[in-house]
């Protein structure tokens, strides 16, 4: 028993690293700042509310591929990179994937989000807050905007520190090499 416990053990550690290998080898252009790991990383737990008010947590998206995108409405580059995320989630948003925006710190009310995302256009992201910064801690945030890439099992496998071009041909290769994933 011992014996099969050990070989389970390396073959999933070998199956995580391929993940990882999989994903470095579908990365290119912009994309080669994603950070990945050899191991995909659990995530902390946390929840954020939604404009009514009601909590959610990353149980909301289980079996998903989910891009965490914390950001901010007073960041440029933030504020810049909304539009390719709304037409990543419009593009894979019914072959389970989801983008997951969490505007963090107290000064991005309810009110100003909803006119940014009006303003641009931004018609298929949730509008989630992080007023207190509680997720953005747990997450390991220190500057904006942040993208944390999750597979299906609700293991971090990538980070992207500062804007992208999420709709790029470069980016869909990486959302779509996990999305593809057994």
């Amino acid at each position: 028993m011992l014996r099969f416990l050990v070989l389970y053990t390396a073959l999933a550690l070998g199956a995580n690293v391929a993940q990882a290998a999989d994903l470095d080898a579908v990365k290119s252009g912009q994309m080669e700042s994603l950070v990945t790991y050899d191991e995909p990383l659990p995530l902390p737990p946390f929840t954020v509310t939604d404009e009514s008010g009601d909590e959610h947590s990353m149980k909301d998206f289980e079996g998903k591929v989910v891009l965490i995108n914390f950001w901010a409405t007073w960041c440029p580059p933030c504020r810049e990179e909304m539009p390719s995320l709304n037409a990543l989630q419009k593009a894979y948003g019914e072959n389970g994937f989801q983008v997951m925006t969490i505007a963090t710190g107290g000064s991005n009310s309810p009110e100003k989000v909803a006119a940014f995302f009006d303003k641009e256009g931004i018609d298929a992201l949730p509008r989630f807050h992080d007023d207190a910064n509680f997720a953005a801690r747990a997450m390991g945030v220190l500057g904006l905007p942040v993208s944390v890439l999750v597979d299906k099992n609700g293991h971090e496998v990538g980070r992207m520190i500062g804007g992208a071009e999420w709709d790029s041909p470069d980016a869909k290769k990486v959302i779509e090499a996990l999305i593809d994933e057994k």
